[in-house]
């Protein structure tokens, strides 16, 4: 990338059988219809491609499978996340080899109890700078229960060489935001917001230039960036206001379900399956999910049809 990223860069979902088995071709489909839905970039392997319950074999081919038919037509960003640090530099080589744009990287934790300090978290994400030549994006979520300071992820990309990316989606993310770009300054190529875009305008008011969004409705919540970057805040309130029920039922009760269920809905993928301990939707929360969504006439409401 010659230029840093701006706009959206969806969370592509994983697509199970209904059996529960990885769907290849289902996976493909998610990537045909995100990018016909007019993204920026499209990140793989997340929290919301839930990497949580996905088998190193299966976490391979997946990376393979989506790199090779994305084939270059969007940026692609490979989440590497591991708790080890070996495992997170050999993630990184093989992210790279296969043709990612970005890594994103959240910081070394396991459960509540067992974090890095600021040195080890530090040493992490040096070592997988060091480990490949791409940029990496470090993701500040409160899932991890790490706090990231201001000073250190400044710090973090004033001296690591490929660390210029943030999505910040901790609570009060638009203070973090602005406080991070004035303490980073030109070493912060992109102050991103997360969340499903909850916080989106308050993010955008703080300085940030693009927003991680699940694979829901990217079509729709792009517009909401490039109005505000090209200077139009009126369009921008405008196109958030009118996105704001479906952002707000899926972040507060949805989660990851609400992508794949709709996409499921409008035939991009087979199957809604999520992997257990992860339940379906309620009837009534799906229900309310597709009234919004069929609402908003969205893409993957009739792609697939």
């Amino acid at each position: 990338m010659t230029t840093p990223i701006t706009g959206i860069l969806p969370v592509a979902p994983t697509p199970f059988h209904a059996d529960g088995r990885v769907d290849e071709n289902g996976m493909r489909r998610v990537l045909d219809c995100l990018i016909d839905q007019g993204v920026d970039a499209i990140c793989i392997l997340a929290n919301y491609s839930e990497q949580f319950v996905l088998s190193d074999a299966e976490r391979a081919t997946l990376m393979r499978v989506s790199l090779e038919h994305v084939a270059g037509r969007v940026p692609v960003i490979v989440t590497i996340s591991h708790y080890s640090t070996d495992i997170v530099v050999q993630r990184a080589k093989d992210a790279q080899s296969l043709g990612a744009s970005m890594l994103m990287m959240m910081p070394p934790y396991h459960g509540a109890g067992l974090r890095a300090d600021d040195q080890g978290i530090f040493e992490h994400f040096q070592a997988a700078s060091d480990a490949a030549s791409i940029p990496i994006m470090v993701q500040d979520a409160p899932l991890s229960g790490v706090n990231l300071s201001v000073p250190l992820l400044a710090r973090m990309a004033r001296e690591i060489e490929n660390v210029s990316y943030f999505k910040i989606e901790c609570p009060f993310a638009a203070d973090k935001l602005a406080a991070l770009i004035e303490a980073g300054g030109k070493d912060i190529l992109g102050p991103w917001d997360g969340e499903e875009a909850v916080t989106l305008l308050a993010d955008l008011d703080a300085g940030c230039t693009a927003t991680m969004t699940s694979g829901l409705f990217p079509e729709h919540i792009r517009p909401i960036v490039t109005h505000y970057l090209a200077g139009d805040k009126d369009a921008a309130l405008a196109q958030w206001t009118k996105c704001l029920p479906l952002i707000n039922h899926e972040n507060r009760q949805c989660g990851l379900r609400a992508c794949k269920t709709v996409y499921a809905e409008g035939g991009v993928i087979k199957s809604d399956f999520v992997r257990h301990p992860q339940k379906p939707l309620s009837e009534r929360t799906k229900a309310r999910l597709l009234q919004l969504a069929t609402d908003l006439d969205l893409i993957a409401l009739k792609w697939g049809k």
